[in-house]
């Protein structure tokens, strides 16, 4: 019997050619990585124990950033913050100034008590007092100048200061320098302490250098010489 011719476009039967059928394709997978080593926890958005959560400050410890500041009269700052120590004693701007006797106040730019009334007296008009000293000494004859001295020397005045309107003043007790302290400054730091050679340069150098303008003379006393135009401080 012949077998019937086989239509075009038509597939044969597998039974007949005896082909298998092809497997169904297999969906795409991710590849796989492999496990991480042992010992290394698995991965995880949150932080390990023992941290705290992000922006927030470990225990025990001050919040984060600088602390505000503060002023006179304000309530301390945040606990943590340690308060800045006071500053030293006599510190700094607005230092008291040291004690000091009554009726006088603080020369602060040449740190020094001076009597109510008074002034520091200048480089000038100490200076013009010693040029001063020698006319009236050839005036007076000499022995004139030594007896006007010893009168004024209690007020605390040499002939010249009386003059320049100055005064010696005694910076330990804060009263006008007495007769003894006034002889102990012209005739032992001025007179008896020139006989040493330069003593009289060395003097005018430290009377230029000092801020409170005190020669040895003046050292030798303990005094001061002030600008007492006004008799403010003279001896009753």
């Amino acid at each position: 019997m012949s077998t019937p011719p086989e239509q075009p476009g038509t597939q044969p039967e597998s039974g007949d050619s005896g082909e298998q059928p092809a497997p169904p394709s297999q969906p795409m997978l991710p590849p796989q990585h492999p496990p991480p080593p042992r010992g290394y926890p698995p991965p995880s958005s949150s932080p390990p124990p023992g941290y705290p959560p992000p922006g927030v400050p470990p225990q025990g410890m001050p919040p984060q950033g600088p602390p505000p500041p503060t002023y006179s009269g304000q309530p301390a700052g945040p606990p943590g913050y340690p308060s800045a120590p006071p500053p030293s004693p006599g510190y700094g701007y607005g230092q008291q100034p040291p004690a000091m006797p009554a009726g006088t106040y603080w020369d602060a730019p040449h740190e020094v008590a001076v009597p109510n009334g008074t002034t520091l007296a200048s480089h000038g008009r100490r200076i013009g007092a010693w040029f001063l000293a020698i006319p009236l000494f050839i005036v007076t004859l000499g022995i004139g100048y030594l007896i006007w001295g010893l009168i004024v020397w209690g007020r605390g005045q040499t002939p010249t200061f009386q003059v320049l309107g100055m005064r010696c003043w005694r910076m330990d007790d804060g009263e006008v320098a007495s007769w003894g302290q006034m002889a102990l400054r012209e005739v032992v730091g001025r007179f008896l302490l020139s006989i040493i050679p330069f003593e009289q340069i060395v003097s005018f150098v430290v009377f230029l250098a000092t801020k409170q303008r005190r020669a040895i003379h003046d050292y030798v006393a303990g005094t001061i010489v002030v600008h007492d135009p006004n008799s403010v401080v003279a001896p009753k």
